[in-house]
């Protein structure tokens, strides 16, 4: 699966009067996230850390952090730890905290880092890319209903339809079932509905929890 958060998000909570922000952005490239950890550090020039995490490609080839001053592996790997273990590609996360005045201690700086990134990644959501392929359909008008009927108990959603001296239809069906879904139709129509496959895309699926 390829998995990434449903849009950019800002989460804050208070841990232990410590004010822990989380800035998470979907990014496309390693430049793209260093100016956001950039930009970020900038705005937030008088907290005492802007730790990052920010994880690239579709196997999280590209893993990146940073404990901003945070004892070593108490930040920015938590931060990371949540990525791979949701397998959420493409993001990066900067959390930002202004010190309360009362010491976490290792083991509380990794839950907070951690539960910051953990809490932001819920309330936004997650979305997963879907390869799709275009089916086009050539009918006749007597097997429209039919055919309407079919496609809605296979949960598939006609994109496009054009009326002439027959019915054109399109629709876009997840890649790996799409020859299924082409043996199911030759099988119920009887070969009476001719078909060709058209041009790919990707679309976002909310993955539910």
């Amino acid at each position: 699966m390829t998995i990434t958060i449903k849009t950019d998000f800002i989460n804050e909570e208070e841990i232990k009067k410590s004010r822990f922000i989380c800035y998470l952005k979907r990014i496309s490239s390693e430049e793209e996230a260093r100016d956001f950890i950039a930009k970020i550090k900038k705005e937030h020039w008088k907290a005492n850390h802007n730790c990052s995490a920010y994880t690239l490609g579709d196997r999280q080839e590209i893993q990146r952090t940073s404990d901003d001053g945070e004892p070593s592996g108490t930040a920015g790997v938590p931060m990371l730890e949540i990525f791979k273990k949701k397998e959420i590609i493409n993001v990066c996360a900067v959390v930002t905290r202004y010190f309360g005045g009362i010491k976490l201690g290792a083991g509380g700086l990794i839950r907070a880092y951690a539960g910051s990134v953990n809490h932001a990644i819920e309330a936004v959501g997650l979305v997963e890319f879907i390869n799709q392929r275009e089916l086009i359909l050539n009918l006749d008008y007597s097997l429209y209903d039919s055919l309407q009927r079919f496609l809605i108990d296979q949960k598939i959603k006609i994109s496009d339809s054009e009326f002439l001296s027959d019915i054109k239809v399109k629709c876009f069906i997840d890649e790996e079932k799409v020859d299924e879904v082409m043996n199911l139709l030759t099988e119920t129509f009887n070969g009476k509905i001719s078909m060709k496959k058209g041009d790919s895309q990707q679309v976002e699926v909310e993955v539910l929890s």
